[in-house]
């Protein structure tokens, strides 16, 4: 009889810890259906293109786990790949340059990225959908020797009355379930927080003002009197285009950027040569202190910089590393490379047809290179020459602007 009343207790016991266990199964799943509530709520306050662009935005400076699709472009097997030598054309530029631009000879290159020096895992994931490395011969070129400025771009839009993506109100057939309210015009800024954030969660660090604009980059507060010579930012890139159509000129693309880039160095892994800081001298304008809350501005400057305030490549380029991400005309895909690489020697690759980004499918996006002032060893990387920057067309942030080039006989621009 006790035997059968210890059972019973036994068993009363284990029915208890079978409910509790349960209970806390419920509590668990409201605690996460709460959660996903909530953030779907906050999202849909956002203004109406806030999600869309200031993942784009982050996608510049970001080394957010790579989706199995860009992951398998890397490889043990794929990395410290053997660059070849840069044969130069042996040509001539043909007569006098443009102004404000430098003959680009063309040639044959290794085109991609291996690991840095210093490799980490933030190197690592700058590399990623830089491989594999291979071949490519583009004809010669010019290129603007530094970004298009204020100045310049002011020239621009006065001429022709030109107005901007992000000074366009956006239109409700194109965010349907947006409130009336929230459809009005701005773009995305850098808005560092001010203490230190996981680095999980670039909505800690990205957010959408409206009235940012060229004009504004930081918001109706700010302005850009005194800064003639910066670089112009919050330039989507239609923008891009029709300031390089009015001025004769198109869009690089990929490969011509990488070419000019490289200034005739092979397999180097900055604009300049092997060593991020040779002799302790600061080649570009990127992020010093930690990131995202404090820029120390060792380099000389907090944020934006002036264009070239550093030194030019062996072409006389300036800033082809840091201070503003530069739209190119290809579109953007993580396989692309390895579609160059079977075809033997790529002759002036124009770009996928289509684009395709495995971590955000739909978003249409173009190539950006060269990083900006927000690149650093603690979370972007991608001053690093060969490496790739992506971003949604209709998105322009206040870090990233544009160059253009010129053909010696005329070629129609890219879409």
């Amino acid at each position: 009889m006790a035997m059968s009343k210890k059972v019973q207790k036994q068993r009363e016991q284990q029915k208890a810890a079978t409910v509790l266990r349960g209970v806390w199964i419920v509590l668990a799943i409201a605690v996460v259906a709460i959660s996903a509530l909530f953030y779907l709520a906050r999202r849909q306050n956002e203004s109406p293109a806030a999600s869309v662009k200031a993942a784009s935005a982050s996608n510049a400076d970001t080394a957010m786990p790579a989706p199995a699709a860009t992951a398998a472009v890397s490889s043990p097997s794929a990395r410290a790949e053997p660059f070849g030598p840069t044969n130069l054309n042996q040509v001539s530029a043909p007569g006098v340059s443009p102004e404000g631009m430098a003959w680009i000879p063309g040639g044959e290159f290794s085109m991609g990225a291996n690991d840095p020096p210093d490799m980490d895992d933030v190197g690592m994931k700058a590399t990623l959908d830089a491989r594999p490395i291979h071949r490519v011969y583009v004809d010669g070129f010019y290129m603007d020797k530094t970004d298009v400025t204020n100045a310049e771009f002011a020239k621009f839009v006065k001429a022709t009355g030109y107005v901007t993506v992000a000074e366009r109100k956006p239109k409700a057939e194109d965010f349907p379930d947006a409130p009336p309210e929230n459809l009005v015009a701005g773009s995305v800024v850098f808005a560092p927080p001010d203490h230190p954030v996981p680095l999980n969660n670039y909505y800690q660090w990205w957010t959408y003002i409206p009235g940012a604009n060229w004009r504004h980059p930081l918001g109706p507060d700010s302005n850009i009197k005194g800064k003639d010579n910066y670089p112009v930012v919050q330039i989507a890139y239609e923008d891009a285009q029709a300031y390089a159509k009015w001025a004769g000129k198109r869009l690089p693309t990929e490969a011509e950027w990488e070419f000019a880039a490289r200034g005739g160095l092979a397999g180097k892994p900055f604009v300049w040569g092997d060593q991020f800081r040779p002799n302790g001298k600061w080649m570009a304008n990127t992020h010093q202190g930690h990131f995202p809350d404090k820029d120390s501005g060792q380099d000389g400057y907090v944020g934006l910089a002036p264009v070239a305030k550093f030194p030019a490549n062996p072409y006389g380029l300036y800033d082809m590393a840091g201070n503003v991400w530069q739209w190119t005309s290809d579109w953007y895909r993580p396989d692309y490379y390895r579609q160059l690489a079977a075809g033997g020697v790529a002759r002036n690759p124009q770009g996928p047809d289509s684009a395709n980004d495995p971590s955000e499918p739909g978003q249409p996006k173009k190539v950006q290179r060269g990083g900006s002032f927000l690149c650093t060893d603690q979370y972007c990387s991608r001053y690093i020459v060969g490496t790739r920057g992506k971003g949604e067309v209709s998105t322009g942030t206040n870090h990233l602007g544009f160059r253009c080039v010129k053909d010696v006989s005329h070629r129609p621009l890219q879409g």
